[in-house]
C-alpha cells in the first residue's frame, strides 16, 4: 500500500519561496496522478495541484495559479510542490495525496507539513 510523508514545512516571510517534497513507499509513484492539497483549521480542505497520470497535465487552483509548481521525480519515488511569492494567506498545513485520477477525494495521503507565511 502506498505510503506518503511530507517535508519542507516551516516559517517563511511573505513574498519568500518554499519547495515542500513528498516521499513515497509501499509502491511508485509514477503508477499515479499526484496532488497537494492545504487546509486552515476551520476551512474545507482545498485541492492545491494536481498532475493527472493520464498525460502528466497539471491543474491547480485559481489562487495559486502562476506561483505553485507541482512535479515528480521518478527516479527518488518522490513529488514536490515549489512555492514562489508566498502569501500569508497560504498559511495552512500542506498535504500530499495520490490516486488512479485527480479528484478531491483522493486514496492515499500523507499526515501533512504545516507552512506559516508570516513577517
Amino acid at each position: 500500500q502506498l505510503q506518503l510523508v511530507e517535508s519542507g514545512g516551516g516559517l517563511v516571510q511573505p513574498g519568500e519561496s518554499l519547495r515542500l517534497s513528498c516521499a513515497a513507499s509501499g509502491d511508485y509513484l509514477q503508477y499515479y496522478s499526484i496532488a497537494w492539497f492545504r487546509q486552515v483549521p476551520g476551512k474545507e480542505r482545498e485541492r492545491v495541484s494536481c498532475m493527472r497520470l493520464r498525460d502528466g497535465s497539471t491543474v491547480h487552483s485559481p489562487s495559486v495559479e502562476g506561483r505553485f509548481t507541482i512535479s515528480r521525480d521518478n527516479a527518488k519515488n518522490m513529488m514536490h510542490l515549489q512555492m514562489n511569492s508566498l502569501k500569508p494567506g497560504d498559511t495552512a498545513v500542506y498535504f500530499c495525496a495520490a490516486d488512479w485520477i485527480c479528484s478531491q477525494d483522493m486514496k492515499y495521503w500523507g499526515k501533512g507539513t504545516p507552512v506559516t507565511i508570516s513577517a
